[in-house]
This record gives C-alpha cells, structure tokens and sequence, in this order.
C-alpha cells in the first residue's frame, strides 16, 4: 500500500525551491515513463536520492505545481519503475503528497544499490551532480567493481601461474598456520583463488595480493601503501612539510599491513610540533590507527590504479583509500551495515589465528572506543573523489578552554597563542579558538603578553 500525506504550503515551497543536483530532482507529470526511469537508475547506481513527480523545474515559464489528479494517473510510471528496471532497485520508497491546493504529487527515494541497474532497453545511467551520464563498457565494469557487485579480485591474472603461487612461502606459511594439508593447488581452487580464463584457470588477483611474493609486480593496478610525515595542520602542504620523502610499503596484504602499522607507529610515537623551544609531544590511540589501517587494505577497491595513503600530520592522521564505500553502505550507517567488496580477502585473512581483521564492522567500533579512553574525538569519514578517507584528529572531548587551562597549569611558563592552542585541542576553527582565549581572559585567567601588537599576533600567558 503507498502511503499519501498532506504538506504544508511551507513543505511545498521548500521542495519547488531546492535546486536539482547529485540527491535531489523534479519532473513534470508528462514525462516519459521510459525517460524518468533513467534518472531513477541513475541515482540507485551512484549514491541514492529524491524524484519529485508533478512538480516543473525551474526553467519552466508557466505554473509550475502541475500534480497528478488522481493516484491512478501515476500507475504506469510506477510501474515502469519498479517492475521494468533490470535488475529490480530493491528498497525504494513510495508516497503520494497532497498539497493545499490538492492533487498528487510522486515521491520516490531510491537508495544507494548495491547492484548495477539498467533500464528496460538495457541502458546504464549514474546520476553525478545534477546530470544523468549514460555510461556503457568499462566505465559499466567499473562501476560493478566500485560497488562490489563484480568482485574486482576474482579476475583472472595472466602474468603468473598457478605453480608460482604454489611454490611461494607466503601460501606455506599460511597454509601451515590454518593447519591444513590439503594440495596447494586443490586448496587454491576450494578457496576460490583461481578464475577461469579461456578454458583456462589462473590465479586471480584476490589470490596474487594474498599469495605472490612481489604482487605490485604482478597486479596490473598499484596496491602499495605510501606513508608521509608532514610538518603541517594544512590540508594543502608543500615539499618543505616533508622531512623525509614517503615510504613505499610493499608484499603480500598481510606483510603490508603489518609493515604499515610498525611505519606508522613509529611516526605517530615521534609526533609532536614545537612551542618555542619547548617540544609538544602527541598520543593517538595504537589500536584505532592500526583497525583504519586494516579496514584500508581489505576493503579498498584494487580495481583503481592508485595506493592506499596514510598522512600523519601535526594534529591528525588520515588514511586515503581508493574506492567510495561499497554496496549500500553510506557515511550515515557505516557502524551499522555489513558490506565486503573483497570477500575472499577478508575471509582468508580472518580465518588465521590472532586474525589483523575483526568481523566487518566491529572494527570501526573499537576505533570508536580506543579513541574514546584516550580523549579524543570520534573518527571522521569522508569521500573525496572516488577515495574514502578515515581522519584520526588530535582533537580532545573536552572544551577547547579545558585544553588551554590544563596545558597553562602544566607548563605555567608558557606563552600561549591562537595557533598553538589549535595544534592542542586539534580544532582547526581559528575563530573559535580565538573566542576561547579571550573568554579566558575576560575571566581573568589569562593576560595579553604585549597589548601594543594587532590582534592578529595576540600571545597570552597565565594570569
């Protein structure tokens, strides 16, 4: 049964007034139930959005609320939705919305799929700001891939043999560790490593990432992991915020992740900036660094040519992963959804003993808590272009005026400015750092060190 619901003027005018773009649009009720089908697709094959049926946009020189007289009017566009799209878009939501001054107007939500969808002549479409892109070949593949609907690490690899595989110690060590004896190349096949290519099986590419000894040799795409230290809070550093050039963390996903947890432990144990002459030493969490790290190489997407990034700056670690978040999983429900775009990987890599990798989702949870006992802010998400990035900030729970009266009865002494105390408590927000010293200092617990420069170049001490 579809819902129906009364708006307000209010509600109505909110929607007349929003513009179209990557979660949102409005169609007239004389559109072409074929047409309106490939804006529907277009957004369950990107990131899910809003149709809003009977109402003309905002080019449109006439009235433009021309809703359906009845709910009946709609059927075939529903129809057309629902029943002719290939595969069906599971999920979506329906409802009909009375304005005041009457008539029908179709709400459809669509979420994010986790499959790709066609229209009923086989068209593929991926809504991207307020366009519909009508995409076919490669960019199809890749969009499989980036969703996690085509596994990208079943795909065959023609540049080694199953007896390289076989041979390799890593397959040894780990198949003595599981504890079996079963033939390598019997195990390979259960294990779904091999893919069938002309007639032929090859070691696929979740198999080679696993199992080779050198696999960014092998791999048509980089699967490396870059690690830089950067002497900045800035987004945007220069060379000179590098005191060394980055690390390359080549080998098996599990060498990697292991040598990119000790790099990066031993970058975070060494970070710290300088107030004056004093050194400022900063603490993050090992294991929510070290869950980040393992949820970036198993679950990125190795269908794109580029390396996992991980940056320690001055008052944050980031961790840059190629691959927007797989399947359904959005930033609002990833510490509720279960989603793997290498399933394979995940699996075998969990059925070790003391396993890097929890069960989806409970590692984000740990992060969460690690960072809670020590202080610090939750994990922050963010999608960048086609790249998910997991942001650890140097942030404390407590107020920013917390962070500066608890460093001033540490270090009496010192003199305080806007930049250091942003360094401190991690907020980036220069403004309201700055409505921080100068509450203090209305309170009297801080003074000005020299009242004959501009405000800009304030510096406090303890009162």
């Amino acid at each position: 049964m579809i819902e129906r619901r009364e708006i307000t003027q209010k509600e109505l005018n909110n929607i007349m007034m929003e513009d179209e773009g990557h979660f949102f649009d409005i169609k007239g009720k004389s559109i072409q139930p074929s047409k309106l089908q490939e804006t529907f697709i277009a957004f369950a094959n990107a990131d899910g959005g809003d149709i809003y049926v009977g109402i003309e946009d905002k080019k449109f020189s006439g009235e433009r609320l021309l809703p359906f007289s009845s709910m009946e009017e709609a059927n075939g566009v529903i129809a057309t939705l629902l029943e002719q799209t290939v595969p069906s878009v599971e999920n979506v939501s329906i409802e009909f919305l009375i304005p005041p001054a009457g008539g029908y107007i179709l709400h459809v939500s669509i979420p994010k799929s986790p499959k790709v969808h066609y229209t009923a002549g086989g068209e593929c479409f991926i809504r991207l700001n307020a366009q519909k892109l009508k995409i076919k070949g490669e960019r199809v593949t890749s969009l499989a891939y980036s969703k996690g609907a085509t596994p990208y690490e079943r795909v065959p690899v023609d540049s080694v043999t199953i007896d390289e595989i076989s041979e390799s110690e890593i397959l040894n060590n780990y198949m003595s560790r599981i504890e079996t004896n079963m033939e390598k190349s019997t195990f390979l096949r259960k294990q779904r490593l091999l893919s069938e290519k002309d007639t032929t099986l090859k070691p696929n590419v979740g198999c080679v990432l696993l199992f080779d000894e050198n696999p960014q040799a092998t791999v048509e795409t980089r699967c490396a992991v870059k690690v830089y230290r950067l002497r900045t809070t800035e987004k945007d550093y220069k060379r000179e915020h590098l005191p060394e050039m980055p690390s390359t963390i080549s080998g098996s996903i599990e060498q990697i992740i292991l040598k990119t947890i000790e790099k990066v432990r031993e970058l975070v144990d060494g970070a710290s900036f300088y107030d004056g002459d004093k050194l400022v030493t900063l603490s993050y969490p090992a294991e929510a660094i070290k869950e980040l790290l393992v949820n970036a190489v198993i679950h990125r997407d190795y269908s794109l040519n580029d390396d996992i990034h991980v940056k320690v700056y001055d008052n944050r670690v980031e961790i840059t992963s190629p691959g927007k978040l797989p399947g359904y999983v959005t930033k609002d429900n990833l510490y509720d959804e279960r989603f793997s775009r290498n399933p394979n990987i995940v699996r075998l890599l969990h059925n070790l003993p003391n396993p890097l990798n929890h069960d989806i989702g409970e590692g984000l949870d740990t992060v969460r808590n690690e960072l809670k006992k020590a202080g610090l802010v939750n994990p922050e998400f963010e999608e960048r272009g086609n790249s998910f990035v997991a942001i650890i900030k140097h942030q404390r729970i407590a107020s920013i005026e917390d962070v500066i009266l608890e460093y001033i009865e540490t270090n009496p002494e010192a003199i305080i400015t806007n930049k250091l105390i942003r360094q401190l408590s991690g907020e980036d927000d220069i403004n309201k750092v700055k409505k921080a010293l100068q509450k203090l200092r209305g309170e009297g617990k801080l003074i000005l060190v020299d009242n004959g420069v501009r405000a800009f170049n304030y510096k406090y001490k303890k009162a």
